[in-house]
């Protein structure tokens, strides 16, 4: 296991969801401009999330990535062995080196670390040192052509020159 500004900036954009998990699926761009994190790079993370079972996603307007599963259930471990896990060559080139006793032992260790920390724990720690949610945004009123008013306007002026000169003239009868 190896730890890697792509896990970090997918730990990052996870606890970014799962502070918003309350408030529905969160785009890829929203997190983008949050942690200036190219939205091509995001995508290309969500997408091994999603293949790993960490993240859902939602099409369409209002549309975004929410957690599969309890952030209680999701570790730092799943996260990074999501998107950092090697390939097939890249796990037979490190089979030398990563065969000495220290270095498994290592690993080993980094591992059980990063499977005792949950999303949930490093979403608590986020909210400790302060870090605050914005406000869900208001519903909008949605108008389309068939919409019915929501107050009728009663004119009681005249609609027309004539009907004008009617009632500023005197009847004659």
């Amino acid at each position: 296991m190896r730890l890697s500004t792509k896990s970090r900036f997918a730990v990052t954009a996870m606890i970014d969801v799962a502070l918003r998990e309350d408030r529905g699926p969160v785009s890829l761009a929203a997190i983008s401009v949050r942690h200036q994190i190219s939205l091509s790079y995001l995508e290309q993370l969500f997408s091994k999330l999603r293949q790993q079972g960490l993240v859902e996603s939602t099409r369409g307007p209002g549309g975004g990535y929410s957690l599969s599963r309890n952030a209680e259930k999701i570790t730092m471990a799943d996260i990074v062995g999501a998107v950092d896990a090697p390939s097939d060559e890249e796990a037979a080139a490190e089979g030398g080196w990563m065969n000495s006793d220290l270095w498994a032992s290592l690993n080993e260790k980094m591992l059980t670390h990063l499977q005792s920390i949950s999303l949930r724990q490093l979403v608590a720690e986020q909210r400790t040192k302060g870090v605050t949610v914005e406000p869900a945004p208001a519903p909008a009123v949605k108008r389309g052509v068939f919409a019915k008013p929501k107050s009728t306007l009663k004119i009681t002026a005249p609609n027309s020159v004539f009907a004008l000169a009617g009632t500023l003239m005197p009847s004659r009868g």
